[in-house]
């Protein structure tokens, strides 16, 4: 697949998530095999540019290509000059945000609100584009609700304004996560245009990826949630469309490797005090569900530095060794 004069190593895509896709997940993701990562949005608020988690949000160092940097508003130049600005700082590719149902976003009418305004869609996409000479993609949903669902109107719009590729989150803004995922309408848009089509929705097994891409006709996938703490599932994914097979799960020793590298990579991005902070819901998306799991994390939700946390981790996962090489993690778990 290629976004402009990029070519994918494969379709497979970490969705924007806020709060999770910072750098040292997308590259933790892209190191397991994902071809892209989209960071989390940064708002087009240009006052909010000199902040920490601004500066921190478009620090690219390192980090492998092609760099997708997500941006949010609802308002056509600040969104243009949000673009430059990312570029500038190292973006490859500017993604914009009309997918987000989160109350705070769409009250002040970006995210998924978007929606309801289509001339608005229109300049938007329009004034970005003009903006920058790297290529913009789009994220979106169906509609804002079951009533008013404009997923192809906003895909031509789209394809019309030089947007390069679109993603689809198959479902209405009043959705939310709850529900399953339209992937018929995801079809519909992939038959009527032309440029790529990312799904996204529900899409947490290899055997889910595999039939998104032949009931959608999509281009690629889109997975958020079922990555969180599960970065291995992109090599996953990859072996099974290659094959028809399973790898085996990772071992024990293996994931207390990818954890504890995480979470130094976090440290040294956020410093310890927000890493510590960060890094408890990581450590609790790589337990869930593991004996004796429950009790950890309530105990690693009072620990206050980097080298407790560290040594609560090594602890658990030696207890972990002893029962066996390797771990079972249910399709609940992705979910």
């Amino acid at each position: 697949m290629h976004i402009g004069p990029y070519k994918l190593k494969n379709n497979l895509i970490v969705a924007p998530m806020a709060g999770v896709t910072d750098r040292p997940f997308r590259q933790l993701c892209k190191t397991m095999g994902a071809g892209m990562a989209v960071s989390e949005m940064v708002a087009s608020n240009s006052l909010l540019w000199g902040s920490a988690k601004t500066r921190r949000r478009a620090n690219h160092e390192g980090e492998v290509d092609p760099i997708s940097v997500q941006i949010a508003g609802a308002d056509p130049q600040m969104l243009a000059d949000a673009a430059r600005y990312n570029v500038d700082e190292g973006a490859q590719i500017i993604d914009i945000n009309m997918g987000c149902p989160a109350k705070k976003v769409c009250n002040v009418m970006a995210g998924s609100a978007l929606l309801k305004d289509e001339p608005l869609v229109a300049r938007i996409l329009e004034a970005v584009v003009r903006a920058v000479e790297v290529p913009v993609t789009l994220k979106i949903r169906t509609g804002w609700d079951r009533s008013n669902r404009n997923a192809l109107i906003v895909a031509r719009i789209a394809e019309a304004s030089g947007v390069q590729a679109l993603a689809i989150h198959g479902r209405t803004r009043a959705c939310g996560f709850s529900g399953e995922a339209e992937y018929d309408t995801i079809a519909e848009v992939k038959s009527a245009i032309k440029i790529p089509i990312i799904a996204n929705g529900d899409i947490a097994t290899p055997e889910r990826v595999k039939e998104v891409l032949e009931r959608t006709g999509a281009d690629a996938v889109m997975i958020g949630r079922a990555a969180q703490g599960r970065p291995w599932m992109f090599r996953e994914i990859t072996y099974y469309l290659e094959t028809g097979e399973h790898l085996p799960p990772p071992e024990v020793d293996e994931i207390h490797r990818v954890l504890g590298a995480h979470l130094k990579d976090l440290y040294e991005f956020y410093g310890e005090h927000t890493g510590v902070r960060v890094a408890r819901k990581h450590i609790s998306w790589y337990t869930k569900g593991l004996a004796g799991s429950a009790a950890f994390r309530h105990g690693m939700n009072q620990l206050q530095t980097c080298a407790e946390q560290l040594a609560a981790v090594d602890e658990f996962f030696a207890e972990l060794a002893g029962r066996g090489r390797r771990l079972q993690y249910s399709e609940e778990l992705a979910a």
